[in-house]
């Protein structure tokens, strides 16, 4: 029987791990999604929508597929997912790689302020600036809603859901944006504050290179930790190399 790799996807990684997958003959390939964006991209192999009802819904989803190997390649930030993942490969002895790809790590001339979670974020703000670049993602913005006297500008490939601070321009894009256009766009709007979460990758990094080269703070939020016992990889290659030790 041709094995089975279900991938938790949702990252540049998770896409381009399906697609190298998809091309091994005799290899099937799922892709799962969490349907928070409306309209994802292609992708290769099977594609599911949806959640799959908590670890145990996962796990029997596993043996009625007939899984024979689990990539957890989600967004450093879907923390409930990879811990789910952990315990559904637990419970079921499907082997499991996690992907991540490393967070950010700062330069000479940043000015960072790790925080632990978006609800930190907002109660050092107040103290940092008054016109603020938020680029956390259309979710937890509920955090920010009561600093009445800032003015934010958020950035999301989504309309963000509701609520937002009283004083709130949306920007719609999704990357990857160049240094030259994240300057362009912090001096345009007056930002004195940037906000972000460590996704690491390329594809947003530019905002960094421009908070820095204008010398504004930073506000980056950590990522939540990975389940006890879990050695991520960094990229395909790695995950790759993990996968073909399981296969059968």
């Amino acid at each position: 029987m041709s094995p089975h790799v279900l991938v938790l996807g949702g990252t540049t990684e998770a896409r381009e791990l399906a697609a190298v997958l998809a091309a091994r003959p005799g290899v099937r390939v799922t892709t799962s999604l969490a349907g928070r964006v409306s309209r994802p991209g292609a992708l290769a192999g099977d594609v599911r929508v949806g959640g799959f009802g908590g670890a145990e819904g996962l796990a029997e989803w596993l043996r009625e597929q007939r899984v024979d190997a689990l990539v957890d390649a989600t967004h450093p930030f879907a923390g409930t997912i990879t811990v789910n993942a952990a315990r559904a490969a637990a419970a079921t002895g499907v082997p499991a790689v996690v992907l991540r790809r490393p967070g950010w790590r700062p330069a000479p001339g940043d000015h960072w302020h790790p925080v632990p979670s978006l609800t930190a974020a907002a109660d050092l703000l107040p103290r940092l600036g008054r016109r603020i670049f938020l680029t956390t993602g259309r979710l937890g913005l509920a955090a920010f809603a009561h600093l009445g006297d800032l003015h934010f500008v958020v950035r999301s490939v989504e309309p963000p859901e509701p609520p937002l601070p009283p004083h709130t321009e949306v920007l719609l894009g999704r990357g990857p944006f160049t240094v030259a256009d994240e300057t362009t766009l912090l001096r345009e709007y007056l930002i004195d504050v940037l906000v972000t979460k460590d996704s690491g990758g390329a594809a947003t990094a530019a905002k960094l290179t421009a908070a820095r080269e204008l010398a504004l703070p930073v506000v980056l939020v950590r990522r939540p930790p990975l389940p006890d016992g879990v050695t991520p990889v960094p990229d395909v290659a790695a995950a790759l190399d993990r996968l073909d030790l399981s296969l059968p």
